[in-house]
């Protein structure tokens, strides 16, 4: 199955989550549900097939869900990307700004090796701070940016500019 109006029924509207004016879109339904989930994954790789993708970078949380069927799908290897404090070995960080402050997402330096082609997957694009950071964690580690492959996007915030010029696809975009 692969009808994005077939996703569209399996994304839920939260009002006023995580404050209050914001209208949050529910990915989990889609997850919960075996053929839209199998069906995003599928729609996500599927225009990435035979691009000689190497690695394809998840991010935390969301980005772990979408990310690892894709890099399978595409014969990649997976590499997580996690908020500060969360991995274990040597790392490398990147801190970018947020609507109040900053935050900081952190990779294992061995994840990407030099020459690498990086897909960055993750289940939203909002205004492009969180893919920007991964695009700085990835150069620092000699690797080269495919592009970015997201469940939805929210074009009204504007992200897609941030990632100029790499090449930005979502099944799902919001005006």
């Amino acid at each position: 199955m692969s009808d994005i109006s077939h996703l569209l029924e399996h994304i839920r509207d939260v009002p006023d989550f995580p404050k209050e004016g914001i209208l949050f879109k529910d990915i989990t339904p889609m997850f919960q549900n075996a053929e839209a989930f199998q069906a995003a994954v599928d729609m996500a790789a599927e225009p990435l097939m035979g691009e000689g993708i190497d690695v394809v970078l998840g991010v935390e949380a969301r980005g772990f869900i979408i990310g690892a069927p894709i890099a399978y799908k595409l014969g990649a290897g997976f590499v997580l990307v996690r908020k500060a404090g969360k991995l274990p070995w040597e790392k490398t960080q990147a801190t970018y700004e947020l609507e109040y402050g900053t935050d900081t997402l952190e990779i294992h330096k061995d994840a990407v090796a030099p020459g690498d082609k990086v897909l960055i997957a993750d289940d939203v694009l909002a205004t492009g701070g969180t893919a920007s950071a991964c695009i700085s964690l990835v150069e620092s580690l000699g690797g080269s940016i495919h592009g970015f492959s997201f469940l939805i996007e929210l074009a009204f915030l504007n992200g897609r500019d941030k990632l100029a010029p790499h090449p930005v696809r979502s099944l799902i975009t919001y005006d």
